[in-house]
């Protein structure tokens, strides 16, 4: 006979008599498996294992562009209730943030910037919900909860270098715009990754592929864990602030 198995985070949802929460991670990365994507699927782990029902998004599916300033969100008594007006493929997306739980957003660093992908993302998804009406010196929102967000990057910079080379500085805005807008989040760092699968082929003097191999080797496992734990932290904020 098979051993009965109980879906706690379902057993716990039918007890609390509501419906299962809900996340969504998203994959700034145009690579599906290799570094940013491991990590966003480690967090959504985190997410599972504490009872969310989670959905990948891998923005690189979708064809859209970064906000056009037609600002029908900021309008006198504006109809886009904080999704963006424009209609392409990324408005489903925006829709389904509406109703999520939770948002853990992963983008490799290029050039020691944001995914320019990610940052079109972000502006159109952001922004409607923001509004330049302030009341004690904080702008009013257009969202019904606090939703807890993580923001996880990727970069090929060693860590000792993140400040004295300015990522520090360049990558905290986007996390502070989070943090304002949803009300929460967190942000984890992955540094000095692997970048290709086979170094030979490149031209490239600047990096060593034997200490990159051995750094990822005795740091990525951590890493991912690292990702994990900031899952299982985001799902239990989420959970604080619904039981509130």
């Amino acid at each position: 006979m098979r051993p009965l198995t109980i879906d706690y985070g379902c057993f716990l949802s039918l007890r609390l008599g509501s419906a299962r929460m809900k996340a969504m991670v998203i994959n700034g990365s145009p690579r599906k498996k290799w570094n940013t994507a491991q990590a966003i699927d480690k967090a959504a782990e985190g997410l599972r294992d504490n009872g969310f029902e989670v959905e990948r998004i891998d923005l690189y599916d979708y064809t859209f562009k970064g906000c056009t300033s037609c600002f029908a969100c900021k309008l006198k008594d504006a109809k886009t209730d904080g999704v963006c007006a424009m209609k392409d493929d990324l408005r489903p997306v925006l829709e389904k943030l509406r109703g999520a739980d939770a948002v853990i957003l992963g983008s490799p660093v290029y050039f020691s910037q944001p995914l320019g992908q990610v940052r079109s993302f972000v502006e159109r998804w952001l922004f409607p919900i923001y509004s330049y009406h302030y009341e004690n010196g904080k702008p009013r929102v257009c969202r019904d909860k606090v939703i807890p967000c993580g923001m996880i990057y990727t970069m090929n910079l060693p860590e000792d270098m993140y400040e004295s080379w300015g990522y520090k500085d360049a990558l905290r805005h986007t996390s502070e715009s989070m943090d304002l807008i949803m009300g929460y989040c967190e942000t984890l760092n992955i540094f000095n990754t692997y970048q290709f699968r086979d170094y030979s082929r490149y031209d490239i003097t600047l990096f060593n592929e034997e200490d990159k191999r051995a750094y990822r080797d005795s740091h990525f496992e951590t890493d991912l864990k690292n990702a994990y734990d900031l899952g299982c932290r985001i799902a239990e904020k989420a959970k604080s602030i619904r039981k509130a």
